[in-house]
């Protein structure tokens, strides 16, 4: 029986981290059992906000490849590409901006929340208001059953299914119009309590060394209310306890609960529990990635062919939309 198809990306504008592990990644490796999965290096939607500094982008292109394989996403199972190496999204988007109403770009939550978050860039562009016109492009080229996506993003996929009515109501049907499948949201934090994130410098990354990790474990917010080793600690607001949570054997974060509230484990203890054992956790990624990385004619290959599929894939549509709008 045929899979479903799925579509995502990813933005090169920076290594993966452990919040992309703990949101994007670990879903994408979930479906990739069950769907005919398409992930792409997004990197032409990295120019939307970065277009001002372009100077890793290409690094940053092959290494996240590297991180998503040492964590877990097989290229025999999902196709990896890379969105400017398929000139087809650029055509469907161009067309996609012909029928698409000015209000619906500027009505777009997500637009407001960014232009305010990342106030210190030069936003107000085409390419960052339109956004969603090329994001519907990527997705609907591929003819994606489902879009798996984080909760922000939700209304870019919303705009695509009404995109994908809009063309079918005025020339035929070609698209179907794509399920959200909202992924669960990261249960990590950065250091700092804020949402991981490179630009607030408050990640962990799969390829820190174990002496930096150990140092940024050692920086993290515990419980804001324990001044000292002899108060007691609440576990729900204290970040190292939501890493244990996932890192943790289940008898040890029973008996790290209990100590923290009757203040029998100081914060400095905890954290180098917890330093030890993400280390433990990260060190197969690391060693998988830094194989990886001395093999780079095999990453090239595998993104080479993930290219190839999603072209010829891109290509077909594109025929049939061409039909469509007499072009």
């Amino acid at each position: 029986m045929k899979k479903k198809r799925i579509v995502s990306g990813m933005r090169p504008t920076g290594r993966i981290h452990l919040g992309h592990i703990h949101g994007a990644i670990s879903n994408w490796i979930r479906l990739q059992e069950e769907y005919d999965c398409f992930y792409f290096i997004a990197d032409w939607h990295a120019l939307t906000s970065d277009y001002a500094d372009t100077k890793d982008l290409k690094t940053y292109i092959y290494e996240i490849i590297v991180d998503w394989i040492a964590s877990g996403l097989d290229p025999e199972k999902a196709t990896f590409f890379i969105q400017s190496s398929i000139k087809e999204h650029a055509e469907l988007h161009l067309l996609f901006s012909m029928i698409t109403p000015l209000p619906w770009l500027e009505r777009n939550p997500t637009y407001k929340e960014q232009l305010k978050e990342m106030g210190q860039k030069d936003l107000y562009t085409y390419g960052f208001l339109g956004y969603p016109v090329l994001q519907a492009a990527d997705i609907l080229v591929y003819k994606a059953y489902g879009v798996p996506v984080g909760e922000d993003q939700a209304p870019h996929v919303e705009m695509t299914r009404e995109i994908a009515r809009r063309f079918n109501h005025l020339y035929k049907e070609v698209f179907p119009v794509p399920e959200l499948i909202l992924a669960p949201k990261s249960k990590i934090l950065g250091i700092d309590r804020r949402k991981m994130s490179k630009s607030y410098n408050n990640a962990i990354y799969i390829s820190d060394p174990p002496d930096e990790i150990t140092e940024k474990v050692s920086q993290m917010i515990t419980d804001p209310q324990r001044k000292r080793k002899t108060d007691p600690g609440d576990p729900q607001i204290c970040n190292v306890y939501s890493y244990h949570e996932i890192y943790t054997d289940k008898e040890t974060i029973k008996q790290i609960e209990s100590d923290c509230k009757t203040a029998g484990i100081g914060c400095v203890e905890c954290k180098r529990l917890m330093a030890r054992n993400l280390n433990k956790a990260i060190e197969p990624l690391r060693e998988k990635r830094e194989k990886l990385l001395s093999n780079m004619d095999y990453v090239k290959d595998i993104i080479e062919e993930g290219n190839k599929r999603a072209r010829n894939t891109a290509q077909i549509t594109m025929e049939e939309v061409r039909e469509a709008v007499r072009i």
